[in-house]
């Protein structure tokens, strides 16, 4: 008896434990509910986006390319003659002009040498005098016999031995003279002159290796930039319509150092890069460019009129391709599958799919579905987003540019379709 009775009492704590777990089971689970009753009674979930509309505008088509700056002309000034320097008329970093009197080499010992052939020269013209009137007295007696021919041919070899001799000496002065030129080293062209090598009282050699001083043509300067071979025949045949316009940026891409106009194309492709080498020309009037300066070269190609174009940062990737988020006037959204036309820097060209006057999200569509609600918002797309700008395109300051970059196809963002 004792034992059911004990059974008894466990069974009744048990019944009434499970009654209390029920009673709290029951208050959490209401409490619950009524969230969720509030949030289905209110309607779909408000998400809030950035919205752009689709424009209409001109479209300028650049090729980027690295590249280097390069003189027009350098020159490395060496003496071309031995002598001390007397005299150096340039300040380092100096503009000089062309014939502007650079550096004056004593030219003293080769005015001598002048001074010496001249006086050979005055000795030989006479002794050249003589043995010509000694021809003619013997060009003259020939009709009488009282000479031979072979003294006459004689005579006439001689005049001309000594002709020569006369001859010679002249060419030596000449050279004595451009010696003494020589000692006067004026500037080859305009440019600036960079940091000397020798000061006043070295004696220089026309044999040395290194240059007295370096001049460097900055106005006008040029820049030296590669671009792919497959793009090579669309450049070429803009060319011939007309002079191409091409921006230097900085080394950061970020500040326009000058622009300037395409000069030419290599004559040979490099084939270890399936690349070729183009030049540019840049007045570089603020010398803002400098010799072996690395820039970013932005080649315009064209300029495509009307055409339909979207930000960027709309344009996503799914299964079906690519595709933007537009806008109802319901302030629902809709995914429509767009034809990227081009895509330049932070913006893309649309072929298909969305008109001028759309709107587009810009930032937040991975919160989106078909017919998701939405609360338009101001402000740029965030860095994070999945929908940045296409890999490879060129950002840059908007005050440097509409839009640039090298040409690409649809981005690579990702989302999720609602079809």
């Amino acid at each position: 008896m004792r034992g059911c009775g004990g059974r008894r009492i466990r069974a009744a704590a048990v019944c009434s434990l499970a009654a209390v777990c029920a009673f709290f089971i029951g208050c959490s689970g209401g409490a619950d509910s009524k969230p969720q009753k509030a949030q289905a009674a209110s309607g779909p979930r408000t998400v809030s986006v950035a919205v752009a509309p689709v424009q209409k505008q001109d479209v300028p088509v650049y090729l980027s390319g690295l590249g280097s700056v390069t003189a027009f002309n350098t020159a490395n000034i060496r003496s071309r003659v031995d002598g001390q320097i007397m005299k150096v008329n340039f300040r380092e970093g100096q503009e000089v002009h062309q014939g502007d009197l650079l550096i004056e080499i004593d030219s003293r010992p080769y005015q001598v040498q002048l001074e010496q052939i001249q006086a050979q020269l005055f000795k030989d013209e006479a002794t050249l005098r003589d043995a010509r009137l000694n021809l003619q007295r013997y060009t003259a007696l020939i009709p009488s016999g009282s000479i031979s021919q072979q003294q006459v041919d004689t005579q006439r070899s001689l005049v001309d031995q000594l002709d020569g001799t006369v001859r010679n000496d002249q060419a030596q002065i000449n050279s004595a003279k451009l010696n003494i030129t020589y000692c006067h080293i004026t500037a080859p062209f305009n440019g600036r002159v960079g940091l000397r090598q020798v000061d006043s009282g070295n004696i220089v050699h026309a044999s040395d290796a290194s240059p007295i001083l370096v001049l460097t043509q900055l106005q006008p300067i040029a820049v030296v930039f590669t671009l792919p071979e497959d793009v090579l025949p669309r450049v070429a045949a803009q060319m011939r319509r007309g002079t191409l316009e091409v921006d230097a940026f900085s080394r950061d891409d970020q500040t326009r150092l000058a622009t300037g106009k395409l000069l030419t194309i290599d004559n040979q492709i490099d084939p270890a890069t399936g690349t070729a080498k183009l030049k540019a020309v840049f007045n570089n009037e603020d010398h803002k460019l400098w010799p072996n300066q690395f820039v970013n070269a932005d080649l315009l190609v064209e300029r495509r009129k009307n055409s339909t174009v979207v930000p960027t940062a709309a344009i996503l990737r799914g299964p079906q391709g690519t595709f933007v988020y537009a806008v109802n006037p319901d302030k629902t959204v809709e995914d429509k599958a767009v034809t990227v036309a081009l895509t330049q820097g932070d913006i893309t060209v649309i072929s298909s799919g969305v008109n001028p006057g759309d709107t587009v999200v810009t930032d937040g569509q991975d919160k989106l579905q078909r017919g998701s609600r939405i609360e338009p918002r101001s402000g740029a797309p965030s860095h994070g987003s999945s929908t940045g700008p296409v890999s490879g395109a060129v950002s840059r300051p908007a005050q440097d540019r509409p839009s640039r970059g090298g040409s690409h196809s649809a981005g690579d963002s990702t989302g999720s379709s609602g079809s």
